[in-house]
């Protein structure tokens, strides 16, 4: 199964990025991006691609653990960002970044630990995708509108094991499905 580790915004806070994201789509050329929707929007920690069955309750385990060993911490989506010359369009976040780096980390170590591949490692850059493209898009003014956003500030008290279930009907714009496999509280969480 195709899983990764990821904080998961909540609904109130997915509702205020929705009606950005519509204002979004209302600009020129918005039509050649592939728009995500609020079922796909995370903040992925660590990405783990295929994971044998067996060895998920070892993962499971290791997650709660990570979970357990971090303090729950304030965030908010704010502003906005691209990757690989407007590949991907991004709204970023604020609030103890350091806290939601160091809950990546041990994400990431806790696969190792398991015995998951988790590839090459690269620093922690905390963002929620909106908009794919396979071409370079000039996303400027997408980024300028995302540069005034911030929305409320919540308090992340878990950590998430999701499934992504990767589209099979070959229909254009057909987005994955995810599905949370495991939830762990947070240190501080009750």
């Amino acid at each position: 199964m195709r899983l990764f580790a990821a904080v998961l915004p909540p609904q109130d806070v997915s509702d205020e990025l929705a009606l950005k994201v519509a204002e979004l789509r209302r600009l020129p050329g918005a039509s050649e991006l592939r728009w995500t929707g609020a079922p796909g929007w995370h903040f992925t920690l660590a990405f783990y691609g295929e994971v044998d069955e067996a060895v998920v309750p070892e993962l499971s385990v290791r997650l709660e653990r990570a979970a357990r060993r971090t303090p729950c911490f304030p965030l908010a989506l704010r502003g906005g960002g691209q990757f690989g010359h407007g590949r991907a369009l991004w709204a970023g976040a604020s609030g103890d970044l350091p806290v939601l780096r160091l809950l990546a980390e041990r994400a990431e170590a806790a696969a190792r630990k398991a015995g998951v591949e988790t590839g090459e490692h690269r620093r922690y850059k905390a963002h929620l995708t909106v908009a794919r493209s396979r071409d370079a898009v000039d996303v400027g003014p997408y980024l300028s509108v995302l540069d005034g956003f911030t929305s409320r500030t919540w308090t992340v008290d878990e950590l998430a094991l999701v499934r992504s279930n990767l589209p099979k009907s070959g229909v254009p714009g057909e987005q994955p499905r995810y599905e949370v496999v495991g939830r762990w509280a947070l240190g501080g969480a009750g």
